[in-house]
């Protein structure tokens, strides 16, 4: 999905809601910190949006949800999500980087930063998700150190903290810049 489309998802959110501002927690969060990226790794069709100051009002985007009229005509959606929806280490809503400005019709989107959204698709642990973190290690825009210090500050059990470090350690000896220097 390009940012325009993200924008027009922020602009018909803010106009069903009369909210101004709205969190973006899935993979359409990388458009804060890295507003250039159009491409494969952000292809996913839905924005993952939470009303920022009336969560209630976060429902009121099923309007604009899967399958509504609106997915029908422009092939993409806001879903409507809530802060459990992704496990995030602690301190997350800090971190939020903010969606450049836009056609969003005054609408403002914070994004997770990139390492709070790899933990929770690390967390998540579905097989898109193992891509998607693996792809952003390779193209640095996640860093290993700081994945390791915020696995420290997620809310899971130890035992899956200790399963995840090796996963988190593995997506970086695959990158194209460690296997130059094994050579």
């Amino acid at each position: 999905m390009k940012k325009l489309q993200v924008d027009h998802v922020l602009r018909a959110a803010g106009e069903i809601t009369g909210e101004n501002e709205f969190v973006i927690i899935g993979s359409q969060a990388l458009h804060g910190a890295c507003p250039d990226l159009a491409d494969q790794m952000i292809r996913s069709a839905a924005v993952d949006l939470i009303a920022a100051t009336n969560v209630d009002r976060t429902e009121w985007l099923n309007v604009i949800g899967q399958d509504s009229p609106f997915h029908e005509a422009f092939g993409y959606y806001a879903d409507p999500v809530d802060d459990r929806t992704a496990v995030l280490p602690r301190g997350w809503e800090q971190r939020l980087v903010t969606l450049a400005p836009g056609d969003t019709g005054g609408v403002t989107g914070r994004c997770l930063e990139p390492n709070d959204l790899a933990i929770s698709k690390y967390v998540a642990g579905r097989q898109k998700d193992r891509l998607f973190t693996r792809e952003l290690a390779q193209r640095g825009i996640t860093s290993r150190a700081r994945l390791l210090e915020l696995l420290v500050l997620t809310p899971i059990g130890g035992d899956l903290a200790d399963g995840l470090r090796p996963v988190i350690v593995a997506d970086f000896a695959a990158t194209p810049a460690a296997q130059s220097l094994k050579s």
